[in-house]
């Protein structure tokens, strides 16, 4: 499993990540992350107290948290607990700190907007486009990348009724 681990930070704040090429998911570190929106002298501390208060965070804690090495402040490397885009999602949701609100705030929007998306797929594939131009794609490269995806789900569909045209036989 290849590992790149990055610091970024938010608000001036350092939120240690790693990406995991194996499940192509980025990990924030829990610890970092309840610091930097409760402003915690003891974020361990926070979130032990807050796993008390809140029963289904209590109870889902093994699916959300994942033990993951990460440098610390000493320079070593120690498994700290960490969390995927939708744990931090789901953590968030559990503090009540004024800091917290602008973030959920932010993740409501993003959920309305993919909710009407799913609802109108065009809606999805303009805001696909507009993304890749933010990033700095030309157009070219954005129509090709449209064309080999179609291609590719051609592919896949093909494969796919070829497979079961052989359970057939």
């Amino acid at each position: 499993m290849t590992k790149k681990e990055i610091i970024k930070v938010f608000e001036e704040r350092k939120v240690r990540t790693v990406w995991d090429d194996k499940e192509e998911k980025w990990y924030f570190s829990i610890v970092d992350v309840v610091a930097v929106l409760t402003d915690s002298a003891d974020p361990k501390q926070y979130l032990k107290r807050m796993k008390s208060r809140d029963e289904s965070l209590k109870a889902n804690w093994g699916t959300i948290c994942t033990l993951v090495p990460l440098v610390s402040e000493d320079g070593k490397k120690h498994k700290e607990m960490t969390a995927d885009t939708e744990g931090i999602f789901r953590l968030i949701q559990s503090i009540p700190s004024p800091k917290a609100e602008p973030f959920k705030q932010w993740m409501a929007q993003v959920a309305a907007i993919r909710l009407e998306q799913m609802q109108d797929p065009e809606m999805s594939i303009e805001q696909a486009i507009a993304d890749y131009k933010r990033l700095g794609y030309s157009d070219q490269w954005i129509n090709r990348s449209g064309q080999d995806r179609q291609v590719r789900h051609i592919l896949r569909k093909s494969l796919r009724l070829s497979v079961a045209a052989r359970k057939d036989w």
